[in-house]
């Protein structure tokens, strides 16, 4: 999956790179040529914006505890995206069409606000449902103490009755052995 990003970066930074020296060539340009040039730069501007989605996707495609690295990137590239286009049209647009640019970077600028909140709100999600984990883990563990504690008791009672059988049999077994002597010892005398 990086290696995807990390070749739709390079592809990305190539074509500002020709973009940004159009842009600079397009106000020396005679009319014929220029028309031509400004058609050109709008097509690798779509392009860049072809790639900026591509590698937008590409990052949501990313588990968000690694995300946070390649966001950061791509909002840079956004920034760059938009400084690029910014550029482009202060050397042809007039003031109407500019004020509509910057009414749809506004809508974008809205839609990636929007899209950062639900991000955030999928994060806080997945947060609670592992705090819930947790939870749930930490009774099962008290849970277990306790059963090991009574096991624990109950073994100890158990440990205890078999040592007090086990005295008993010895002392049955002495006061047995005891008792067959003393009778071999009455049975032998009275011969």
């Amino acid at each position: 999956m990086s290696s995807d990003f990390e070749g739709y970066e390079q592809d990305f930074a190539v074509l500002t790179a020709e973009i940004t020296s159009k842009i600079a060539r397009v106000p020396r340009l005679p009319p014929d040529e220029k028309k031509q040039m400004v058609a050109n730069v709008e097509k690798q501007l779509e392009e860049a914006k072809e790639l900026l989605e591509q590698m937008d996707l590409e990052v949501r495609e990313i588990p968000p505890q690694s995300r946070g690295m390649y966001s950061n990137r791509m909002r840079s590239y956004k920034q760059e995206m938009g400084k690029l286009e910014t550029d482009f049209r202060a050397h042809l647009l007039d003031n109407t069409e500019r004020l509509e640019r910057s009414s749809r970077r506004l809508e974008a600028g809205y839609q990636i606000a929007v899209e950062t909140e639900q991000i955030g709100q999928e994060m806080l999600e997945n947060l609670s449902h592992d705090r819930e984990k947790i939870q749930r883990a930490r009774e099962r563990l008290r849970e277990t103490d306790a059963n090991l504690g009574k096991s624990s008791r109950i073994l100890t009672g158990m440990l205890r009755r078999i040592i007090q059988n086990r005295i008993l049999l010895v002392i049955l077994g002495i006061i047995v052995v005891i008792t067959i002597l003393m009778a071999i010892t009455f049975s032998v005398r009275r011969h």
